[in-house]
């Protein structure tokens, strides 16, 4: 399994929201063990979508000093399972921008219900510490997919 836990930006305003989705197929090793005969997608592999896409969101914005890393979870809620190749909607919504820090309100949803959410905190890793030359290949879809929303900063 690729730790790449968005497929698609399905709105994006840098620096302030994001939805994006999601789905883990039934082949997923994962499910193998959670749990036999009655897989679900794990609480951790949510918030870890969750975060992942607010940090796209941070990323996108091209203003920090790095690149956004989850630092703490806060309230993290799980209302309903989900299943193996459900569509998950993935929302943040950014609550806090600053150089050093950042927050965001986070929620995931299925068929229009939410599944679970979660208050996160962001910290910046500095670029350097990153594989020379890497840039995220979901953002990347993204900016080939809608040009004319690419921030001038980039």
């Amino acid at each position: 399994m690729r730790f790449i836990l968005v497929d698609t930006i399905l709105e994006l305003e840098p620096g302030k929201r994001i939805a994006a989705s999601k789905v883990l197929p039934a082949s997923e090793e994962l499910f193998r063990d959670h749990f036999p005969g009655f897989p679900v997608v794990p609480g951790v592999i949510l918030t870890e979508m969750m975060a992942q896409a607010a940090g796209r969101c941070l990323d996108a914005e091209g203003t920090h000093p790095g690149r956004a890393m989850l630092g703490k979870i806060n309230g993290a809620s799980f209302r309903e399972w989900v299943k193996p190749d459900q569509e998950i909607r993935l929302h943040a919504t950014i609550t806090q921008n600053r150089p050093s820090f950042a927050t965001a309100e986070c929620f995931a949803e299925v068929a229009g219900k939410k599944v679970c959410s979660a208050d996160l905190f962001f910290v910046f890793a500095p670029h350097e510490r990153f594989a020379e030359g890497h840039q995220d290949e979901v953002l990347l879809a993204y900016w080939r997919n809608h040009p004319e929303k690419q921030p001038k900063t980039r």
